[in-house]
């Protein structure tokens, strides 16, 4: 080869080499969420709640759990291809006495957030006691009362837990007279720690105090501390009377010195007064209103119209409160939400939830018949968003309405569900109330499923009835709401019905059918 195209050689494949360096891959990789779809440690008493929105996992321990060396049992993760650095250090054991951010890859990194709820019976009681105890974890102090006229060098100790049940203390002061003029200290000691935790005995000359009223629409719940052992009670009037009405034993609940007494048959939006009471001792009298009633819009079912080929629970130009997945069922079938006049009552409409498997083979996918209080917000390719819940702000006692169903073998399942294929079919209505600022948004996408939780710090109060057979005529259903705490405030209430319970995962039997009607609420016990 000449000196002349040995030149053109290298000067060619010199501009290919620079030509080739300034190409560059600008395709991006493909942004898929990487998530856990479950999650189990040891000790654990409940499901993990999994949040994909926010990526947060919510493991419920039992007390007896060391809450600094939490170990992985299992875990999945969803989709294919995910990668989770940490695995091993979770199963070696992992301290979730505060949250832990771990991340997941896929193409990118994805935080979690994992964190531990662990509810430990404490309580620490002494004779003669004013009240309940008070508490303070993070401080390592005990604050109890005692009448002013107990001898603080000499208080006996009833009972003391201040930690899991394993736990050892010292001094042993349980049973014992203990001297409390001044600040008495103590080691407790778990899982081969140790701690110094203060217990104060305090004197008071209040013998008996009404400390907080939580007054609902007929019930109200009032709350008092008293010396332990004397003849505690409470009394109320309407505000308008002159005479004391003393509160039945059975409507009051004591443990030591503290009692609380739940009220029933009282007035909506009334005013009352109530104040406890100790042997010939009254506390302060606390005044306090009733809320108002509430009626569900169109709980009867009878106002239905059909949108082209969906079927909308409201009248035509009205307000919806009801909302079906009969959008995202149409995309692939029909309504599957729809009016009937079998009803309770012989008369009017009700509501019949049925799942089907809508669509074509590999195309379909099976959709379980519902009906909720708020709106089906868009279509997610062939899955559902959904916002759970309509403002409320009441204390009601229970949902009632009537119901029936026609069960069917679970026809399809999805993963993890595979063992209940063939079973019958379950129906499940549920009640909730949230102190949340926005409804609940529900995800059935598995690539993001957010779907409720009734344990989620916001729930503040659940109730539900689930049936796996026939009810070939319509019976009376009431399902009571149980309070985690009587003085917060609701903010939203969901309400729920579906012919198929796991229908958020695609799971249920093709042509279950679930009658519903007459919905309404009780707020009396």
């Amino acid at each position: 080869m000449s000196t002349y195209n040995k030149l053109l050689t290298i000067l060619g494949l010199t501009a290919l080499t620079v030509l080739c360096g300034c190409i560059s891959n600008d395709i991006p990789y493909p942004r898929i969420q990487a998530n856990f779809a479950s999650f189990e440690v040891e000790g654990q008493i409940q499901a993990t709640g999994i949040d994909s929105i926010n990526r947060s996992l919510t493991v419920y321990l039992d007390e007896t759990v060391d809450i600094q060396s939490v170990r992985l049992k299992s875990f999945v993760t969803t989709p294919a291809g995910v990668t989770w650095a940490d695995s091993a250090t979770f199963a070696s054991g992992i301290d979730l006495s505060k949250p832990v951010t771990t991340t997941l890859r896929l193409y990118q990194d994805y935080s979690w957030v994992v964190s531990a709820v662990q509810n430990i019976d404490r309580y620490f009681t002494v004779a003669n006691q004013i009240g309940a105890s008070t508490i303070d974890v993070p401080g390592r102090r005990v604050v109890a009362y005692v009448p002013m006229q107990a001898n603080i060098t000499a208080i006996e100790v009833l009972t003391m837990k201040l930690a899991g049940p394993e736990t050892t203390y010292s001094p042993e002061i349980t049973g014992k007279r203990i001297d409390f003029s001044t600040p008495f200290e103590l080691t407790v000691t778990e899982h081969g720690r140790s701690e110094k935790w203060t217990l104060y005995v305090l004197q008071t000359d209040a013998s008996v105090v009404l400390e907080s009223v939580d007054a609902w629409t007929n019930v109200a719940w009032l709350h008092a501390s008293a010396e332990a052992g004397r003849d505690n009670g409470f009394e109320y009037r309407r505000a308008d009377s002159q005479e004391w009405t003393k509160v039945p034993d059975e409507w009051v609940t004591q443990s030591g010195g503290a009692m609380t007494a739940r009220l029933v048959g009282l007035t909506p939006l009334t005013t009352y007064q109530a104040r406890a009471r100790s042997d010939q001792d009254y506390s302060i009298e606390v005044e306090f209103t009733t809320e108002d009633t509430y009626t569900l819009p169109n709980g009867s079912f009878d106002d239905w119209w059909l949108d082209g080929k969906i079927w909308c629970p409201w009248i035509e130009g009205g307000s919806p409160y009801w909302g079906t997945g009969n959008k995202g069922a149409t995309t692939l079938g029909s309504s599957n939400t729809y009016p009937t006049d079998d009803t309770a009552t012989g008369s009017g409409q009700a509501a019949c939830l049925e799942t089907r498997f809508v669509g074509i083979g590999a195309l379909g996918k099976l959709a379980a018949g519902n009906l909720f209080a708020g709106d089906y917000v868009k279509t997610d390719g062939t899955n559902g968003i959904l916002d759970f819940g309509r403002p409320f702000t009441q204390h009601p006692t229970a949902l009632r309405g009537y119901y029936k169903y026609t069960t069917a073998p679970i026809s399809h399942t999805s993963s993890g569900f595979e063992n209940l294929a063939g079973r019958p079919d379950s129906c499940i209505i549920w009640i909730a109330l949230i102190d949340a600022p926005k409804p609940f948004e529900i995800r059935t996408n598995p690539a993001n499923r957010h779907l409720f939780n009734p344990d989620a710090p916001d729930v503040i109060a659940y109730g539900s009835m689930e049936v796996g057979y026939d009810v070939n005529n319509y019976i009376p259903f009431r399902i009571e709401l149980n309070y985690k705490d009587t003085a917060r405030k609701p903010r939203y209430m969901l309400i729920v019905a579906s012919a198929s319970k796991y229908g958020d995962y695609f799971t249920g039997g093709n042509g279950a059918k679930l009658f519903i009607d007459n919905f309404s609420l009780d707020f009396d016990y």
